[in-house]
């Protein structure tokens, strides 16, 4: 049988059941500050409203009001990764609280999608948009954001006077060098990441840091960089802790790296935390409490970050001015079971 399509119910309709004029319906409906309106009035052309099932024209609205009461949200990969829930949440939670639809768009890497996104999202009168990546590097927007509100966001940008909005990784070095000072750690090794990244370098740097800063000289700490996957994280670890004096505890650039490191402690005979204390980093939860015992990691800040990019987009979207505010959110940690005090035996064997 073929369904019947149902005609839209307008305000003209409305205004003729509730007994009053379109103006007045349009009014009570959009909450026109000031309204003096009888309030059985008010409530009887809600209840009309809510039984005949009015939408309101958005298109109409937009055009009077100059906004659209949408943004959106354009990332290389990061929607479709075990990150961007939280990101994403931040953000969709702001633009809720301010009555908005937050639209997401993943490119892939693939600039004629980024493009196409960009100008559909255009088309379409977004009052702004967000711009995510992947992880937390130096971008350059794409000149065509110019013409709209635009905040970055998990990166930082290098076109003057773009908000931005990344993970402050020299404080995640430090938290987790402290992590494992408190537990009276002092050989430590780190398994950072090849790439030339702000990330890599950041997080290394926080943890030099904090080892500096506790008297441990640098040649106290061993670093081997790698491709950041479990493989290279086993491959590493293997290797500094099949050294005579090996670590008592590693920091890994992330927790892929931290779970090749579990593999390889265990391959050794080492247990964790027994014989090695482990930190890892992004608390990928299906990683840090999927291994034996639970992960010890830093967590990024996306919900944070999620928050901060889409207040800062609409404050822009009503009109803000002066210098673009940047941000560096520092990520809490989340204490499981890999972190315990070095083995006595360890320790004499310095």
């Amino acid at each position: 049988m073929m369904r019947v399509k149902q005609k839209r119910v307008t305000i003209k309709q409305v205004a003729a059941e509730a007994g009053v004029s379109i103006t007045t319906v349009s009014h009570v409906l959009n909450d026109v500050p000031g309204l003096r309106v009888n309030p059985a009035t008010r409530q009887r052309i809600l209840d009309v409203s809510a039984r005949l099932g009015y939408v309101p024209n958005v298109l109409a609205q937009s055009l009077r009001t100059q906004r659209s009461n949408t943004i959106g949200l354009i990332g290389d990969e990061i929607v479709t990764t075990p990150f961007a829930g939280k990101l994403i949440l931040g953000a969709q939670e702001v633009a809720m609280s301010r009555d908005a639809v937050l639209f997401v768009v993943s490119t892939g890497y693939q600039r004629n999608v980024e493009e196409r996104a960009i100008e559909e999202l255009l088309r379409r009168q977004v009052d702004g948009i967000l711009y995510a990546s992947m992880f937390h590097r130096a971008v350059e927007l794409p000149a065509r954001l110019a013409s709209v509100p635009t905040v970055l966001l998990n990166a930082e940008c290098t076109t003057p006077g773009v908000p931005w909005v990344a993970p402050d990784e020299v404080a995640g070095g430090r938290d987790a060098a402290e992590t494992l000072l408190a537990a009276g750690h002092r050989r430590l090794g780190f398994i950072n990441n090849i790439d030339d990244i702000p990330a890599s370098s950041g997080r290394l740097e926080g943890f030099r840091e904090r080892m500096a800063e506790a008297g441990l000289p640098p040649g106290e700490l061993a670093v081997v960089a790698v491709e950041s996957e479990s493989s290279g994280g086993y491959e590493a670890a293997i290797e500094l802790l099949a050294r005579r004096q090996r670590p008592t505890a590693i920091f890994c650039f992330n927790d892929r790296l931290a779970m090749g490191a579990y593999r390889a402690a265990a391959e050794l005979g080492l247990r964790v935390p027994d014989d090695v204390s482990i930190v890892g980093f992004d608390n990928q939860e299906y990683v840090a409490d999927g291994v034996h015992p639970g992960l010890t990691t830093i967590e990024l800040p996306h919900y944070d970050m999620g928050v901060w990019a889409a207040e800062q987009l609409f404050n822009q979207i009503d009109g803000a001015t002066g210098d673009a505010p940047t941000a560096l959110l520092r990520g809490p940690v989340v204490a499981r079971d890999s972190v315990a005090p070095p083995a006595r035996v360890a320790i004499d064997a310095a």
